[in-house]
């Protein structure tokens, strides 16, 4: 019996190494904390500079009330008060966004997810800045975890905003009508009207309110709650909402969308390009493993807090009479 015979295999040809995988590199790949530091430092400055203009509307309130031609004296930057006013509307404003940002963050690190530190948008703007986001690198796969890291920001940013904006606005004035063509008019949201209630109870008809620089913070930082908590795409709101609703989110969606554009029409012009900017970013959510796993009980109870915490934020026109409608009648009379 004899063994079998090794048998020796054909040759095969070569083979060609496989193409090279490019691989999409994005900038929020690695962390850059001094990117971080660097925009943080300038939103902070460009919030001063915005600052100092809601610090001399406060200062000089009586002033521009009897003659809307009253000009402050030459030097007026160099007012300790108004530098005061200033530092502080920077800071409070500042604290709100942070603290909202960081709600987001810490939620991530509390469950393992890698997420960016906040990234600032410094710009001169009616508040001093275009806000603040951080980018989620992991996904996020359940539905518990989606609710809490969408609501976390919200309820952080809030908590900070209500005791600013009503000790803000105890220190408030009130003052004669201005003329509106003179001055900006900003909306109210119900938790403004409340507070008016409770701390200027002198303002009536022919009146003006003219807010602390620190009242005009928190209401920035209640308008960004709002704006944040619209239940739509990627925003807090879309995804507390998906978290709850799960796929008929995107009914809600549809719906919330066509508000704007009446709001837009009706109010106020901002809200169009808001429509527009999330047409942009896209109104689909990434989906869960499971729609279906019940958020619990007191995760309920939390997104009912958070409704009423939006129905208290909403402000229909954030600054008045900028809407589509008087803008045609101001054309055709």
């Amino acid at each position: 019996m004899s063994l079998p015979s090794e048998t020796a295999l054909p040759d095969s040809p070569p083979v060609a190494p496989p193409p090279p995988v490019r691989r999409r590199v994005s900038f929020f790949a690695k962390d850059r904390p001094w990117i971080n530091v660097v925009l943080f430092v300038l939103t902070l400055g460009s919030a001063f500079l915005v600052g100092t203009s809601w610090g001399l509307n406060y200062l000089y309130a009586e002033q521009f009330a009897a003659d809307p031609n009253f000009r402050p004296e030459a030097g007026f930057f160099q007012d300790s008060r108004l530098i005061f006013l200033s530092v502080v509307y920077a800071i409070v404003l500042m604290a709100i966004l942070l603290a909202h940002e960081l709600g987001h963050y810490l939620t991530c690190r509390r469950y393992g997810l890698s997420a960016t530190l906040p990234f600032f948008i410094p710009a001169p703007t009616l508040i001093g800045t275009l806000g603040a986001f951080i980018k989620i690198r992991s996904p996020i796969n359940l539905k518990r975890r989606l609710f809490d890291i969408g609501a976390a920001g919200p309820l952080a940013g809030f908590v900070l905003a209500v005791p600013a904006l009503f000790a803000g606005l105890a220190m408030s004035k009130i003052v004669p009508a201005i003329p509106h063509e003179e001055a900006i008019v900003f909306g109210e949201p119900l938790l403004l009207s409340l507070g008016g209630h409770l701390f200027l109870k002198g303002a009536g008809p022919g009146m003006d309110i003219i807010l602390h620089p620190i009242a005009f913070a928190g209401w920035v930082g209640v308008l960004v709650t709002a704006l944040n908590l619209l239940p739509l795409g990627q925003l807090d709101g879309g995804h507390i909402s998906y978290a709850v609703f799960g796929s008929r989110n995107r009914l809600i969606s549809k719906i919330v969308m066509g508000l704007l554009v009446v709001f837009g029409l009706l109010f106020w012009i901002g809200w169009l390009i808001w429509f527009f900017l999330l047409l942009i970013m896209g109104l689909r959510h990434p989906r869960v493993f499971d729609e279906n796993e019940p958020l619990g009980k007191m995760r309920t109870i939390v997104a009912v807090v958070i409704l009423f915490i939006f129905i208290l934020s909403f402000i229909p026109a954030p600054i008045r009479g900028y809407n589509i409608v008087q803008a045609v009648r101001s054309i055709w009379p």
